[in-house]
C-alpha cells in the first residue's frame, strides 16, 4: 500500500535554525472510547508549534496516557484527525510516523530489552536499515545527549532508575525525531535524578509534549500546559498564568504551587 500524506514538513528551516512557525503536531476532534465502553476521550483539539515544551496534566483518568498513545498510532480506532509535521497518522504512514515521535513510557522497563545500553540506543537506527557507521553515529550522539557516553557497555537491568530513564529517552533520539513526547518522566525519580532530568530535558531543542503529575517541573520545565479532565482539554494557556488560578486547579484535581 502506498504511504498517503502531504508533503512532510521540518521543525528547521533551510539554515537549520527552528521554525516555530511550524506546526509539529495537529489533533482535531478526536473520540475515543475503549473496547469496554469507557469513553476516553471527548473531542480533544490541540496545536503544539515546533520548539514549544507543553505540560499536559490533569487526574487520574483524565485521558492524558491515552491522547499520547494516539500520537504515534499505538491506539487507533478513534474519530477525529492527527497530524504530525503534516502527515495524517493513519496506518500507511506509521513508520514515519513512529519515527518523528519519539515515545518514552512511564516505566523505562517497558522500553528497554537488549542486554546492553548500546544495544537498546541501536535499536531503532539498525531497524530503519540504516549503515552500521550511520548506526553508531547515532548511538553516540543520543547518549551524549543524556549524559550516557560512557554508559554505552553496561547492562540495562544494572542502571539505576534515573540512568534507565535517560537511556530511555536516548533510545528514541536516535531515530532523530521531531516530537519528544514523555510519560510520567519524573514518576519514580529521586530528588537528585529528577533534578537532573528536568535539566536535561531543558536544554534538549526538541519540540516536547509530557504528562505528568509533578507541577513543580511543570513550573520549571514548561512554558505552556494544558490541563486535561474527563476525557476534555479544559484549560490551555501559559504555565505561569495556569499555575495561579486556584479554583481553576482544584477543580481539575491539581494543587495550586
Amino acid at each position: 500500500m502506498p504511504i498517503v500524506h502531504e508533503p512532510v514538513t521540518s521543525c528547521e528551516d533551510s539554515f537549520g535554525h527552528p521554525a516555530p512557525d511550524v506546526l509539529a503536531l495537529e489533533v482535531q476532534g478526536l473520540h475515543f472510547t475503549y473496547p469496554d465502553g469507557h469513553v476516553a476521550l471527548r473531542g480533544i483539539s490541540l496545536q503544539v508549534r515546533c520548539g514549544e515544551k507543553v505540560a499536559l496534566v490533569g487526574p487520574n483518568g483524565a485521558g492524558k496516557s491515552t491522547l499520547l498513545l494516539h500520537l504515534n498510532g499505538l491506539l487507533n480506532g478513534g474519530q477525529g484527525n492527527i497530524r504530525v509535521m503534516g502527515m495524517p497518522v493513519i496506518a500507511p504512514n506509521l513508520p514515519l510516523i513512529r519515527a518523528r515521535v519519539g515515545l518514552v513510557f512511564q516505566n523505562p522497563d517497558d522500553q528497554l530489552f537488549s542486554p546492553t545500553v548500546y544495544e537498546d540506543v541501536a535499536f531503532g537506527p539498525l531497524h530503519m536499515g540504516l549503515p552500521e557507521e550511520e548506526v553508531r553515529r547515532r548511538v553516540a550522539y543520543a547518549l551524549t545527549q543524556v549524559g550516557m557516553a560512557q554508559y554505552a557497555d553496561r547492562l540495562s537491568y544494572h542502571l539505576s532508575m534515573g540512568e534507565k530513564k535517560r537511556v530511555a529517552i536516548a533510545t528514541v533520539l536516535s531515530m532523530h525525531p521531531d516530537i519528544l513526547v514523555l510519560d510520567e518522566p519524573s514518576a519514580g525519580l529521586d530528588p537528585r535524578a529528577r533534578r537532573g532530568l528536568i535539566n536535561l530535558l531543558r536544554a534538549l531543542p526538541i519540540t516536547m509534549l509530557a504528562s505528568t503529575h509533578d507541577m513543580l517541573m511543570v513550573r520549571d520545565l514548561f512554558p505552556r500546559t494544558v490541563i486535561m479532565d474527563e476525557g476534555r482539554i479544559v484549560a490551555d494557556g501559559p504555565t505561569e498564568e495556569l499555575l495561579e488560578q486556584r479554583d481553576l486547579l482544584e477543580a481539575h484535581g491539581l494543587e495550586k504551587l
